[in-house]
């Protein structure tokens, strides 16, 4: 019976050291990002969902969205989780201005771009403004850039994004349009050639060009 119980107990004590180490690597692993941890991070790096729901009823971590965790002292980035929730929409239109710090105006509602066949019902519902659009067009001008909270997200870059608002559905403010531009001008890593023929694809060269002829 001793010896049943001095294995049982050496079980435990080995569960208990495999959780610990689980749980503190998984808390490294937000450190490392910007104090956010996803599942989808977790279970890639080997560690089960219950090292997640340990930590959280312990309090060392928090639910921030669905698959999204943060360390209680951080800021909660709503848009680093929703394109985690909605991993094929790309910010777009005034939202991608904002990122890119080509307005100054914060925006109240997020822009994303979504395949053509993607069903919106889901990020409608998260008041998102959605726009959708063929294969060729969605994939164009793709990018990286960093959120207010740190996080890296995936958004059109400045070039597309300035095509895409004098676009005529975009709907985008004529006083906006006219911010970014000159946000735009003043950049060292413009590219003109860039925007040009982005300007072709998307069918607005006339409208760029009665811009950059004002600001150049």
């Amino acid at each position: 019976m001793l010896y049943k119980n001095i294995i049982a107990s050496i079980k435990v004590n080995r569960k208990k050291l495999i959780i610990v180490g689980a749980t503190e690597e998984i808390i490294k692993m937000a450190k490392k990002n910007n104090g956010t941890v996803t599942t989808a991070m977790v279970v890639a790096a080997g560690f089960s969902r219950g090292n997640i729901k340990y930590l959280v009823d312990k309090g060392m971590i928090e639910k921030s969205a669905r698959g999204v965790y943060i360390l209680p002292e951080v800021w909660d980035d709503e848009i680093f989780n929703l394109q985690n929730r909605f991993k094929r929409g790309i910010y777009s239109h005034e939202t991608a201005l904002f990122l890119w710090d080509l307005t100054d105006r914060t925006p109240n509602r997020y822009n994303m771009t979504f395949p053509v066949n993607y069903n919106l019902t889901k990020p409608k519902e998260e008041n998102i403004r959605c726009v959708q659009c063929k294969k060729e067009l969605y994939d164009l001008g793709i990018a990286e850039v960093t959120t207010p909270g740190g996080n890296t997200v995936r958004a059109y870059n400045v070039e597309r994004t300035l095509c895409d608002i004098l676009r005529p559905h975009s709907r985008v403010d004529i006083q906006v349009v006219t911010e970014a531009f000159k946000h735009f001008i003043t950049r060292t890593d413009k590219n003109i050639p860039i925007l040009s023929e982005y300007a072709k694809i998307l069918k607005v060269e006339a409208r760029l060009r009665s811009y950059l002829e004002v600001l150049l």
